[in-house]
């Protein structure tokens, strides 16, 4: 598959992000000169990308193509689909398509970052058809753990592209969070090119559990608690919240948001009717120390929505609400993506030492929102395409997919494993890869987009490895003199009144190489800072085995 990329081909899929990673969903699909993108979403950051607040794609090639750009269609209302939009949304000004709530939920996000610019918004049902000059449109109802998610089928003249968005199949789920199987046939009726498909759950064998299963345990759970129950699970996973408030009700407890993405993703939703909220359950959070322990249930989330962070602060007895104390009882009510596990099993553990019992999934009380094996087998043999792209996984999940697929019958030479940047380029006879386009992370940190790149991290690394090591000489240049210093300062380096012979050494060594310099022609600012550089990291390395980030600061009079 290293064919070379044909001049003109009449199809191209793109992965920009969801691939090789759990999150972070775009999807380019052109047909002939027409550009459409399928969710932009965001990830949190892995543990290595210090200080970084999200992580969104790289959308250079979108930028470059962005006049042939005729739209972005979303698939649900989570963050790994829709938390791109405010960052980028400005700079490719094309309309947005999504369900009545995945909007809604866009819109709040844009209020939220101050996008105050008006753009075209087109809410979608299964019954939309949205047509352009070389494609049409429809969408068809998925379950998954928000209501109001759609998958997307591509019509073109060379056969249907479908995205299926993150799905699974389980049948105790209806109205909003309902699929919609009829409307699946429907589509697959039409020859389909390509299926991209949700591959987060490839691995694991069998059918999801049941979401009633789900309920019936947390409603136990919650009848046999004698303290409070703390829940822990995306701001947006809007079916476990509703079974929360459900078995809370059931109970005659009281419930309490905590995290600012919990709150106004609940109320935008709540506002248009999503949830069932019996009069007088739900109560503002300062007003918990009012109710017995056993009439309490705090739902917790970090402020971007992830489920971890908050009970960190908790359980370290620095949250401004409420904090853990003995007999609390804590549901974590997710699977940890890889990124997260370390600082969730942390977590776990300041739990326990603060005096917090654990419930987590291990203990049968979790189904995942996306399809196990043969859920994934089901989609497969539904839509029974000629080509197929497994995404939304790391990349031993689209292994996983690729595995399924070729076992429902599609052609293993026809399974395209991608990784971002990659192309599948379809010229009208055969589906082949072509030359990569530019992809990658764009980085967020506070109101920075994409000023943090590589070199910054690398820089953040070093600092808490090895710590920085501060020369500071003022010199004369004129009468070449040095006038004051050196003066060396260490921070995370070493503990300064153990190591005053080698701090002694290392301001002689800069006094000698500053003297040296002054003594030439021509005095280099560059040059002479990088000797210091080289010199004192030779030295510092052969005496402590430590690399510090070391900073010449070179003052004149």
């Amino acid at each position: 598959m290293n064919a070379s990329k044909k001049e003109k081909a009449n199809i191209q899929i793109i992965p920009l992000g969801g691939v090789g990673e759990i999150a972070k969903n775009m999807y380019i699909v052109e047909v002939d000169e027409e550009m459409f993108i399928l969710d932009a979403g965001l990830m949190f950051p892995e543990d290595e990308m210090l200080g970084v607040d999200i992580v969104i794609p790289d959308i250079s090639y979108v930028r470059e193509n962005k006049h042939r750009l005729k739209g972005i269609f979303l698939s649900h209302g989570h963050e790994d689909s829709i938390g791109a939009i405010p960052y980028i949304i400005e700079e490719l000004n094309v309309p947005i398509y999504g369900s009545k709530l995945t909007l809604a939920l866009v819109k709040d996000r844009l209020r939220a970052k101050g996008v105050n610019k008006k753009f075209k918004f087109y809410t979608i049902n299964s019954k939309s058809r949205m047509k352009f000059k070389n494609a049409e449109m429809v969408f068809f109802e998925t379950s998954h753990s928000i209501p109001d998610s759609y998958g997307v089928s591509i019509e073109t003249k060379y056969g249907s592209i479908v995205y299926t968005g993150e799905f699974k199949f389980d049948q105790s789920l209806k109205g909003d969070y309902g699929y919609n199987m009829a409307k699946m046939y429907d589509i697959a009726q039409k020859d389909i090119l390509a299926l991209i498909s949700d591959s987060t759950e490839a691995e694991k064998r069998g059918y999801n559990t049941p979401e009633n299963v789900i309920e019936e345990h947390i409603l136990d759970g919650f009848a046999k608690a004698r303290g409070r129950v703390i829940v822990s699970c995306y701001a947006s996973n809007f079916v476990r919240i509703q079974q929360v408030l459900t078995n809370a009700a059931k109970t005659n407890r009281k419930v309490s948001f905590l995290g600012r993405t919990l709150e106004n993703s609940f109320k935008v939703a709540r506002n248009m009717g999503y949830f069932d909220i019996p009069e007088g359950l739900l109560v503002p959070s300062h007003e918990i120390g009012n109710y017995p322990d056993n009439e309490v249930v705090i739902v917790a989330t970090g402020s971007q929505g992830e489920p971890i962070e908050a009970l960190g602060i908790m359980s370290r007895g620095q949250h401004e609400v409420t904090n853990i104390k003995e007999g609390d009882i804590v549901y974590i009510l997710t699977t940890p993506s890889s990124n997260m596990e370390v600082v969730l099993y942390s977590t776990m553990n300041e739990l326990v030492k603060a005096g917090a019992s654990l419930v987590t999934p291990e203990q049968n009380i979790h189904a995942s929102g996306h399809g196990l094996s043969e859920e994934l087998k089901m989609m497969l043999n539904v839509m029974k395409p000629t080509y197929f792209i497994p995404v939304q996984g790391e990349f031993k999940m689209q292994i996983a997919h690729a595995r399924l697929a070729a076992e429902s019958g599609v052609l293993p030479e026809n399974i395209f494993l991608l990784e971002k940047g990659d192309v599948a380029s379809y010229d009208g006879g055969q589906m082949i890869s072509a030359e990569k386009v530019p992809a990658g992370n764009v980085l967020i940190d506070g109101s920075g987009v994409g000023d943090v790149g590589n070199i910054v991290l690398r820089d953040r690394r070093l600092l808490s490895e090895d710590g920085i090591f501060i020369a500071v000489i003022t010199i004369d240049p004129k009468e070449r003199k040095i006038m004051a210093g050196p003066e060396i300062q260490s921070r995370g380096f070493v503990y300064v009144k153990e190591s005053e012979d080698l701090l002694k050494d290392a301001e002689e060594r800069v006094y000698n190489i500053v003297l040296d310099s002054l003594d030439e022609k021509k005095l280099e600012w560059s040059t002479l800072k990088q000797s210091i550089r080289d010199d004192l990291g030779k030295y510092l390395y052969d005496n402590t085995k430590r690399r510090p980030m070391i900073i010449p600061i070179i003052s004149e009079i």
